[in-house]
């Protein structure tokens, strides 16, 4: 196996783990990135808007 295999299992375990035992915090760091990239694409949008308008 290269490193990079064993890297990508160990990650994924570890976020498994971190899902199955604070299911709560993991669901809100879910939101919280989903938020924080809605409003990146929110940003971007804008400033496309400001562009060609």
């Amino acid at each position: 196996m290269d490193v990079k295999k064993i890297l990508t299992i160990v990650v994924a375990a570890i976020v498994l783990f971190y899902v199955i035992t604070q299911p709560a915090a993991a669901g809100q760091a879910v939101q919280d990135i989903l938020g924080w990239l809605r409003e990146g694409a929110e940003a971007i949008i804008t400033f496309m808007r400001n562009i060609f308008a």
